[in-house]
């Protein structure tokens, strides 16, 4: 196996690696943006625009367009880039977590308490364990 092989092998989760991160480097400069106050405004003014402004790929812009949070990751978006979208739209981390898994914020948040996912869980795609 391969390290890359193993990296995918990992259940519902893509590991930031330098690919990755050279993937979505103007996705998340995008991000970082709006840590400014006056790029929030123009992003919340006119969203297709703004994005325009940015070198991405229209799958990045789109995955940010419809707040596709598991989208963005795949095209190379880091979770604590995408968050500053979260702040923006007033989304907090649990309501974004809950949207990209599918668990209900209260069921989510829940989990997170009690320490995560059990490590007896689903651990490899490839064994299906």
């Amino acid at each position: 196996m391969t390290l890359k092989a193993d990296l995918e092998d990992i259940p519902g989760t893509t590991v930031f690696t330098g690919e990755q991160s050279r993937k979505g480097y103007h996705l998340n400069q995008f991000c970082m943006s709006l840590t400014r106050p006056e790029n929030r405004e123009r992003f919340k003014a006119d969203e297709r625009a703004y994005l325009d402004e940015w070198p991405m790929t229209e799958a990045q812009r789109q995955a940010v367009l419809t707040r596709d949070w598991n989208a963005a990751i795949a095209e190379g978006g880091n979770i604590y880039f995408l968050a500053k979208i979260f702040a923006t739209d007033g989304t907090s981390f649990p309501e974004a977590a809950s949207a990209m898994t599918g668990i209900p914020v209260e069921e989510y948040t829940a989990t997170m308490r009690a320490g995560g996912r059990s490590p007896e869980g689903r651990r490899s795609i490839r064994e299906g364990r």
